[in-house]
């Protein structure tokens, strides 16, 4: 990542460094600060003077990568490939690929967000109606899945809630911040009152639920939180939290082109849904429903 310095960056958009200072404070710009100086992301700038540019009527963005970012789903993953739907995966976490897909890098994210005040409110679709940029968006049901407490074999620790965790003093894996599983680790311990401080979580981040599996299997954690088929593929215990959704967010016009209709179309495929009972954890009576459109 290449860092411009103020007045760097003052020349670089052709800007006085006064007006660069204001744009600062208004939170307007792309910035970080580094021992009391101001720097600036070269590709952030890029981003930021790309997504203000003004449009003719008619003129549209740049076609997107033909990538499914957001947050990880082995059940999509594997869908994706066998659908034929010729598109990637990039997992990196929900509100992650949201970013990316507002600013038009993907042709579709995976969510699975969560409300910090009310397991009932349906965190994804109040993003859709609530974030910029996505007014084209489709709200575009893939599955429910069983998230719980992923412990070694046996649960030795009794874990069967996050006061559990805190009471045994578990070391608990994490998720990096954004990613869906993080945030309902954070509405747990703020509807549950425990206290965050006294848990004992373990570092780095695990960017998957599989990452997540796999500290616990070599005992560089106790417990995490993950997917019921993630579980079972690492011969885990599972002890449920609860369901959720977990829906891709598709720009409209690309709903209606060859690889998102693919993919669409293998959802009510006998053989997803019989590879969706195989891992386990799944409901996919909702797969492929259209929940919200422009």
């Amino acid at each position: 990542m290449r860092l411009l310095t103020t007045s760097e960056a003052a020349e670089y958009l052709r800007l006085k460094e006064r007006k660069l200072y204001e744009l600062v404070a208004e939170g307007a710009i792309p910035c970080t600060k580094v021992t009391g100086k101001w720097l600036f992301p070269k590709d952030e700038l890029d981003r930021w003077l790309n997504d203000s540019l003004t449009r003719p009527d008619g003129m549209s963005r740049a076609d997107p990568m033909p990538i499914v970012g957001g947050s990880h789903d082995p059940l999509l993953e594997w869908a994706l490939r066998e659908s034929g739907s010729g598109l990637a995966i990039l997992a990196e976490g929900s509100e992650a690929g949201l970013a990316r897909y507002q600013r038009g890098e993907l042709v579709a994210a995976g969510i699975h967000l969560h409300s910090m005040l009310d397991e009932s409110t349906d965190a994804n679709l109040e993003a859709i109606q609530n974030l910029p940029g996505l007014h084209d968006a489709v709200l575009l049901a893939f599955v429910r899945r069983e998230v719980g407490f992923l412990t070694a074999v046996g649960n030795p620790l009794g874990i069967k809630s996050l006061e559990d965790v805190e009471r045994s003093h578990a070391r608990m894996a994490i998720r990096p911040e954004g990613a869906g599983a993080q945030l309902l680790l954070k509405a747990l311990i703020g509807r549950t009152r425990t206290a965050a401080d006294r848990i004992a979580f373990v570092e780095p981040p695990c960017p998957t639920g599989a990452d997540v599996a796999q500290a616990i299997k070599v005992g560089r954690a106790d417990c995490g939180i993950a997917v019921r088929a993630v579980a079972d593929a690492a011969a885990l215990d599972f002890v449920p939290i609860m369901s959720e959704r977990f829906d891709l967010v598709v720009r409209q016009r690309e709903y209606f082109r060859p690889p998102m209709q693919a993919l669409i179309k293998f959802l009510g495929n006998r053989a997803f849904i019989s590879r969706a009972k195989e891992m386990g954890g799944y409901d996919t009576s909702d797969a492929g429903r259209v929940r919200a459109a422009p």
